[in-house]
């Protein structure tokens, strides 16, 4: 299939072709928990962890209290594996965004590290429903995002790569032509921090940001054309010795990265032409600074080496103002924001453990509970809806 022949129908084929040969096993069965109508409760929304386990990775679901609290609802097979890589110790994928919610869509995605697949379920509240499992094209898959009906998933192993992918409906079709690598030496070690960390799109959906950490310490930006097709190759930023690992975008739209290599927050201007503008650096103070999330006013990293999270209010230029670390459980990894703000949850990888927090209105974070994610240990993937 190329770009230039993508037409619906020849999308449709090929998904149902994708359904059929990656039909879920019996053994990954989706498992339900009862559920009955209490109308004095408010639901609220879930909260959806990856447990990145290497016998049988699973979603495990958790309804979301009003007041922000987590009750566990169900465990979701992918049909697929986790995967480890070599060096790591709380982070097996150390990469940011393994699981991702297309609210719009009624669809999670979840990367299958040990398996090379992706595995897309459907969102019905707080329950899931398997619906497909493709094939990612690469080696080791540790990061998924989307915009509209594209998804692409970046993978970690064998030089690092990226592949693209059109949904109709609710299933996924690869399409060959969109697959990209990234040309990192495949022998570098160890591997938790010479492989890449991020693939997200902008926000606009025009190009796709990755991140190399210390594989090449780059910032790379793909364009997109009008089809969705990536550019042959990406523009490069150089960040030496930043080892940059997870980003997002604040409300205006600039990138916030993490830093490894310098514990650090860097902000960059991201222009239309693909390049980067550093606007500043502040350091964290803690260590292996990692994961990052952002508010409507400010960003949260997550300090794996300190058990800790690092909170910043967004000046109107972009810029930092510390407000200060948060402890946490041990390993902080990923973290997800409720919808409306109010709520933060952590992944902590030392002992499988998800950090509830209540965010006042001046960023400080109050915890208000923790649930232990069953075979988790090491795993990563968290996401709100």
């Amino acid at each position: 299939m190329t770009v230039h022949t993508l037409r619906i129908a020849a999308v449709g084929a090929a998904v149902a072709a994708a359904a059929t040969l990656f039909a879920g096993p019996a053994a990954f069965a989706n498992s339900y928990a009862p559920r009955h109508a209490d109308p004095a409760r408010t639901d609220s929304g879930a909260v959806f962890v990856q447990s990145d386990n290497t016998a049988a990775n699973t979603v495990v679901a958790y309804h979301r209290s009003a007041e922000g609290t987590l009750t566990r609802r169900g465990v979701y097979g992918t049909g697929g594996r986790g995967g480890v890589l070599e060096g790591s110790v709380v982070d097996h994928l150390a990469a940011q965004g393994s699981l991702a919610y297309d609210r719009a869509a009624g669809l999670l995605y979840a990367v299958n590290a040990g398996s090379d697949t992706l595995t897309v379920f459907s969102v019905h509240g707080d329950r899931l429903h398997w619906r497909q499992t493709v094939p990612t094209r690469g080696d080791f898959p540790v990061s998924v995002t989307f915009h509209n009906d594209r998804v692409w998933v970046l993978n970690a192993l064998g030089g690092g790569s990226v592949q693209g992918f059109v949904r109709v409906g609710q299933r996924l079709a690869g399409v060959d032509s969109w697959h990209r690598g990234l040309g990192l030496d495949p022998d570098a070690a160890p591997q938790f921090t010479h492989t890449p960390g991020q693939i997200s799109f902008t926000p606009d959906g025009s190009k796709l940001v990755v991140t190399t950490k210390a594989g090449a310490n780059t910032i790379d930006v793909f364009a997109l054309d009008h089809r969705g097709a990536p550019a042959a190759h990406p523009v490069v930023t150089a960040t030496p010795d930043a080892v940059p690992f997870g980003f997002t975008f604040d409300p205006a739209g600039r990138l916030q990265v993490t830093e490894a290599g310098p514990n650090a927050v860097e902000t960059f201007a991201l222009h239309r032409d693909g390049t980067l503008t550093s606007l500043g650096r502040v350091a964290t103070g803690q260590s292996a600074t990692c994961w990052i999330v952002a508010t409507d006013s400010g960003v949260y990293a997550s300090n794996a080496g300190s058990g800790t999270l690092s909170g910043y209010h967004v000046r109107p230029d972009g810029t930092l103002t510390p407000l200060g670390a948060t402890a946490t459980d041990p390993g902080t990894v990923d973290v997800a924001l409720s919808p409306d703000g109010r709520n933060l949850y952590a992944q902590t990888g030392a002992q499988g453990v998800v950090d509830e927090f209540r965010v006042g209105h001046d960023g400080s974070l109050t915890q208000i509970g923790s649930v232990t994610v069953p075979g988790a240990v090491g795993g990563e993937g968290i996401t709100a809806g």
